[in-house]
């Protein structure tokens, strides 16, 4: 069979360049054998393309690839009436909703490219998309044999459109196959019958009518493969022409289907003059397209005359609307490196991102977001030259990666702390179960509020562990305190009864009347006392009636010739007894302070009276200045006597809590 060659749409117009004389058509008749027909084509193909001009040549192989995939699949030619749109700046769900709409389309190859091109803008984003939670799984995991796997409920979706389109798609191309198989070789024998009828010795009208016949099964012998269609409509031309120009047929009949052939040319030729002041190139284009494959599939060849001028005029017009959209091609590839510029700026600011340190949750949510809206710009920014596209990619998702990164590596920080706090929360979980079922209220409590403000100091921990180890610690803290507010329930009682005893108690104390004897009556008062807390703790409301008791008692110690000493430090006992039996830690503690304070008072007044003697001794008149000198020793025995007593009162409260 003939060599493939890039199909020349002067040949199909009988433009072969070669002029044959008497002799050379008795010898094509004679050696009309398949080999040497063949030869004829390849040698006339080589030619044309050698004097072919190269920019026309781009033109015509535009239309020729174009028609060449159409005309093996009719269902191709579709597709221009769908619109390609700029897959790239689509989201994720966004392309997932458009091959939805493109897998319900009968006509499955008018939407092929259109479906290959949303599969690469979608795993394009949905593996940069992967990648990035497969880091976040690599810094997170702490089991380092864990595996990462991530279910998109998205992919899934995409994967069950796609698998439609590539049934559909392979049925298709299977029943287009066995077609096209059986096509080509009825075209194959149409042009084998084409050589046979190069014969003298038929009768011409026989032949003629034979050649009609082969010209009507041609036009309705279906597609066949696009790799074939050059070579064989090449080869089915070149045997038409020669027909027509190397057998005596009937030059009438001959001249009229010449004629026709011209007007049918000429007619497109005017139709492609106004193509070339069509706005719409790409229109122009395919129709551009639809008219060279009118020109060669079914008009047959015109007179040698006309050939090359009106091939020469169809040409030129062809170059100018492939030079028009060209420059429209221009424009695109323009608008792609403007997408690039955009997408590199892009690129640089995440870069930025990458290596600005911040140390915060709440900054680090800024930068977070920072990054996304930068990314969406990204996937907005539309496509860029195919040739750097991969690139593009690359340098993208690795500024995207290395932030990722450097975020990652502040919450590995955050993680270790949250860690320890952890394990911190873990130990108060443990010692508030541990004392939980403690009936020791009185000691217990107080370490039981001291744990629950631990845990408030204590900062956050790991998500997955922080509700679980909250409701255990939450659990056993309520278990206490519920257990500590029956037992008040239960004192209740016994405190009222206590209020009641003591108020009538109150009316005893007031009657009580001195003997004169200091011991008896010492040791009445301090039987009183005894009484009093005896009577246990009073309700927390009505401690009004211990001021009342205090003061009884002031009236009577005041009655008593007791020292000053002695009298204070009654008073103060009997006050530190009734806070420690109200189990008032706090009002123990002030009075701590206060008493340590009043310490520091005393001493540093003794001090300064000291200083004040030493001045007064060492004046040259200090004996006329003893009276001041007398003064100042006594107030310093006051304080010294006051400072005793200060100090005794403290040595109790620290002795109360040791007990």
């Amino acid at each position: 069979m003939l060599e493939e060659k890039n199909d020349n749409l002067q040949e199909a117009d009988g433009k072969s360049g070669i002029e044959i004389s008497d002799s050379t058509q008795n010898n094509a008749i004679e050696n009309s054998d398949s080999e040497k027909a063949e030869a004829a084509v390849e040698n006339t193909a080589a030619e044309t393309v050698e004097t072919e001009q190269p920019d026309h040549q781009n033109a015509l192989d535009a239309i020729t690839n174009s028609n060449a995939e159409e005309s093996e699949d009719e269902t191709l030619k579709e597709r221009h009436d769908i619109p390609m749109k700029d897959y790239h700046t689509f989201s994720l769900d966004a392309l997932v909703d458009e091959l939805k709409k493109l897998v319900n389309i009968d006509k499955i190859m008018s939407v092929k490219d259109h479906i290959e091109e949303i599969k690469k803008s979608f795993l394009l984003q949905y593996n940069h998309f992967l990648d990035e939670k497969r880091d976040e799984f690599n810094a997170s995991k702490e089991d380092p044999n864990e595996e990462f796997e991530y279910h998109s409920p998205l992919k899934s979706k995409f994967d069950e459109y796609y698998n439609v389109f590539r049934e559909k798609r392979n049925a298709h191309f299977k029943h287009l196959q066995t077609n096209l198989k059986s096509n080509l070789e009825n075209r194959l024998a149409i042009v084998e019958e084409l050589k046979e009828l190069i014969n003298p010795q038929e009768n011409i009208k026989d032949t003629l009518k034979h050649f009609n016949d082969l010209r009507e099964r041609w036009k309705n012998a279906g597609a066949i493969p696009k790799d074939k269609y050059n070579h064989v409509w090449n080869n089915y031309h070149f045997h038409v022409e020669n027909f027509y120009d190397y057998l005596h047929l009937d030059r009438e009949a001959r001249d009229l289907d010449f004629k026709h052939n011209l007007d049918q040319k000429q007619k497109i030729i005017a139709r492609v003059e106004e193509l070339v002041n069509e706005t719409d190139v790409n229109k122009a284009f395919r129709e551009l397209q639809d008219l060279h494959r009118l020109w060669k599939e079914d008009i047959g060849p015109v007179s040698k005359e006309h050939r090359d001028s009106i091939w020469n005029k169809f040409s030129e017009l062809t170059k100018k609307i492939h030079d028009k959209r060209e420059v429209l091609f221009e424009s695109q590839r323009a608008n792609e490196q403007q997408n690039l510029e955009a997408k590199k700026e892009i690129i640089a600011k995440i870069e930025v991102l990458g290596t600005e340190k911040v140390n915060s949750h709440s900054q680090w949510l800024v930068q977070i977001q920072k990054v996304e809206a930068l990314r969406n710009d990204f996937f907005a920014a539309g496509k860029v030259p195919s040739e750097v596209n991969e690139e593009t990619w690359a340098a993208f998702k690795t500024a995207v990666r290395n932030f990722n990164a450097f975020k990652n590596s502040f919450y590995k920080d955050i993680k270790k702390d949250q860690n320890d706090n952890l394990n911190k929360k873990m130990a108060l979980v443990a010692k508030a179960k541990e004392l939980q079922e403690s009936t020791d209220f009185g000691s217990t409590t107080p370490v039981m509020k001291q744990i629950q403000e631990e845990w408030k100091q204590i900062g956050h921990v790991p998500k997955k562990y922080s509700d679980k180890i909250w409701k255990e610690f939450k659990d056993a803290c309520n278990h206490y305190f519920d257990k500590l507010k029956e037992h008040k329930s239960e004192e209740n009682a016994d405190e009222v009864a206590a209020f009641d005893n003591k108020k009538a108690y109150l009316e005893t104390l007031r009657a009580y009347q001195l003997t004169g004897d200091h011991k008896t009556d010492l040791d009445a008062i301090k039987q009183h006392i005894e009484i009093w807390k005896g009577y246990g703790k009073v309700p927390f409301s009505r401690r009004h009636i211990e001021g009342k008791f205090n003061k009884i008692l002031d009236a009577l110690f005041e009655k008593l010739s007791l020292s000053k000493k002695e009298s204070e430090m009654m008073r103060f006992t009997n006050r530190i007894d009734s806070l420690s039996d109200s189990n008032d830690t706090r009002k123990l503690d002030n009075e701590k302070i206060f008493i340590m304070r009043k310490i520091e008072e005393v001493q540093n007044e003794i001090f300064q009276l000291e200083n004040n003697i030493q001045f007064f001794t060492n004046t040259k008149n200090a004996k006329k200045e003893n009276s001041i000198v007398t003064e100042v020793r006594k107030n310093i025995a006051i304080h010294k006597e006051s400072l005793e007593v200060w100090k005794d009162k403290l040595k109790q409260l620290r002795n109360l809590g040791q007990e």
